[in-house]
């Protein structure tokens, strides 16, 4: 089986260095540099000599559509992880020398089924977290997070860890319907609820940003079963922020670990207008950002995949800068909680 894995990632799995350019205000001088250059390429099908650091980041993407067509969204997201890249790249960075960032290129899933694809998603997750890096995933459609998931659930059981790992989701949508005509972008939660079920663990899911006109009672009634203490959108922007943050710390106490993944049709199409399924009501970023740092500062978190995002329906790249500015939010918190980053005149 391992031969076989990587045999399909050589098949299916190319660099995507080629994105990583922008604007270069120093070749000497680090606190003027950007992220373009400070990444290193990775190719996961070699056993590659890495130099030591105390935080590694990895960026992996996931070149897919075919859950969001099959959930009869706007098609578009394959071509996302690029784009995201792009507007990554003039990001300044922000933290000391020691921590690394690794691009592991891009998985196809063009000329294979998506299942397919999530399998060696798995995999690739899996190996960096073997190597000790922090996977950012790059969707994709929100099938990502099952190929993701995969990865972490496989990662827990090679070290003999109980599957107790929590899954927070900021979504406008469950994403917990039945798959009984085959998996799309609207089934992994109820998927990953059936895996935990054959465990025999308890399954821990936390979606945040839930629209009531955008699930069916059905899907209520499914969630309420599981046990998922979900937080609509409206309580979010109406609600005492602390009240929220109570409800994450809850969740979290209950979890070993976790990781979490975003659908960007969470935010107002304000602020995300290429994604597959647009929210009017959506969730303001601004207000979406201070819980996320919340969430790494419990030092629980073992990885973060964003999804949905549509170049295809995008704006000036809006969407895509959106995606950028979250994971510069997500790697900056992980770095000052591990004391390596740099002094800012005013922060």
């Amino acid at each position: 089986m391992e031969g076989e894995g990587k045999e399909m990632l050589l098949t299916n799995y190319v660099s995507a260095m080629e994105y990583w350019k922008g604007r270069v205000d120093s070749t000497t001088d680090y606190d003027a540099f950007r992220w373009h250059q400070w990444v290193k390429p990775l190719d996961l099908n070699q056993q590659e000599e890495l130099p030591e650091s105390k935080l590694a980041f990895a960026f992996i993407g996931f070149c897919s559509e075919q859950g969001v067509k099959r959930n009869k969204g706007r098609v578009g997201t394959a071509l996302a992880p690029d784009f995201i890249r792009g507007q990554m790249s003039n990001l300044p960075c922000t933290f000391s020398q020691e921590v690394k960032f690794y691009d592991a290129g891009n998985i196809l899933c063009d000329e294979i089924s998506m299942e397919e694809g999530q399998r060696l998603l798995g995999l690739a997750v899996e190996k960096l977290l073997e190597m000790k890096m922090f996977p950012i995933v790059l969707g994709g459609g929100h099938e990502t997070t099952f190929g993701h998931f995969q990865g972490q659930m496989a990662d827990l059981k090679k070290e003999n860890h109980p599957l107790d790992m929590g899954i927070i989701n900021f979504d406008a949508h469950f994403d917990l319907r039945p798959y009984d005509n085959g998996p799309s972008s609207g089934s992994m939660f109820r998927q990953i609820a059936d895996i935990y079920k054959k465990e025999n663990a308890e399954y821990r899911y936390l979606p945040l940003g839930i629209q009531e006109h955008s699930n069916t009672v059905s899907l209520f009634k499914y969630a309420k079963a599981l046990g998922a203490n979900y937080i609509l959108a409206k309580e979010i922007q109406n609600s005492n922020f602390s009240t929220v943050l109570e409800k994450v710390d809850t969740f979290l106490y209950k979890c070993n670990s976790a990781y979490i993944t975003i659908c960007t049709d969470v935010f107002s199409s304000a602020f995300a207008p290429g994604v597959s399924a647009t929210q009017a009501l959506g969730l303001d970023p601004e207000v979406v950002l201070p819980i996320i740092k919340h969430i790494l500062r419990t030092r629980k978190i073992r990885g973060f995949d964003i999804c949905e995002i549509s170049p295809r329906f995008d704006q000036d790249n809006t969407t895509a800068k959106l995606g950028a500015v979250i994971i510069f939010a997500v790697v900056n918190t992980l770095c000052k909680l591990n004391d390596l980053s740099l002094e800012m005149l005013d922060e």
